[in-house]
């Protein structure tokens, strides 16, 4: 007798956008030792194949793409099988004060972070590409839908945004049976990187950033993954429209 598992996500095609490192890459091998077959994009050809190395199981498609031209979306579209669950995790860190913002910037990090994810989520659906009782993930942040930083205002109205588009989109796609949701991470250890080469050293952020989670430790790739398997498979079933916060207890303080 097969043992239940309601996290299983065997017989499910899942695309993963941002796959070349980080979350995404966490996300992609995560989702494969829970049975998923991926398909993974991103923009470095060679880093998306060291993540498809990593992958277990067989079957999965690795399509690199740069998903801020909409050529790299149809491309994308294009060449993607019909799935069952979606992951829209590309994305980058700004930092910058609010007076030092200009159109340039702005507009960079909002075609990445916001524009192009809403984008291919609806290309897929015109193309038929998600199916019925599909799940959509958007990664998000807890800046910005939960929280605010210094430096962080650029980078928290993507995120904020994406919350926002959720919300609307989970009302309107249940129609068909699909969930859309997002999951908002407090920082984990690739985005300190990022964050510490802009504006602070590792060694001040694990002092000033670090003492605040009442779990002591940063998140890591595989506690997002875990978020994403579970929005994903069948145990959030009747799950939509909410904002999954994994964040060690940050939010509390």
């Amino acid at each position: 007798m097969m043992k239940f598992n309601p996290f299983s996500l065997e017989n499910k095609t899942i695309l993963i956008t941002g796959a070349s490192s980080g979350i995404g890459r966490g996300i992609a091998v995560g989702c494969s030792k829970m049975g998923g077959k991926m398909v993974i994009s991103g923009r470095n050809r060679e880093r998306l194949n060291e993540t498809l190395s990593l992958l277990e199981g067989e079957g999965h498609v690795a399509i690199p793409a740069d998903l801020s031209e909409q050529d790299g979306i149809n491309f994308l579209v294009e060449n993607c099988p019909v799935i069952q669950g979606c992951v829209h995790s590309a994305g980058i860190p700004k930092i910058c004060g609010v007076k030092h913002i200009n159109r340039v910037l702005l507009e960079e990090i909002v075609n990445i972070n916001e524009v192009a994810p809403i984008l291919l989520t609806s290309s897929l659906l015109k193309k038929k590409k998600l199916q019925k009782n599909a799940s959509i993930v958007f990664i998000a942040s807890m800046s910005g839908v939960y929280i605010a930083n210094t430096g962080e205002a650029p980078y928290s109205t993507t995120k904020g945004a994406l919350s926002g588009f959720v919300k609307g989109a989970a009302f309107e796609l249940a129609a068909q049976g699909t969930r859309v949701n997002t999951i908002c991470p407090g920082l984990v250890p690739t985005s300190i990187l990022e964050l510490s080469n802009e504006m602070f050293s590792e060694e001040q952020l694990k002092e000033t950033m670090y003492g605040r989670y009442p779990l002591k430790r940063v998140g890591t790739p595989e506690d997002i993954a875990n978020g994403a398997i579970y929005l994903l498979s069948d145990a959030s079933g009747w799950v939509t429209g909410i904002n999954l916060l994994i964040d060690g207890g940050y939010c509390l303080a």
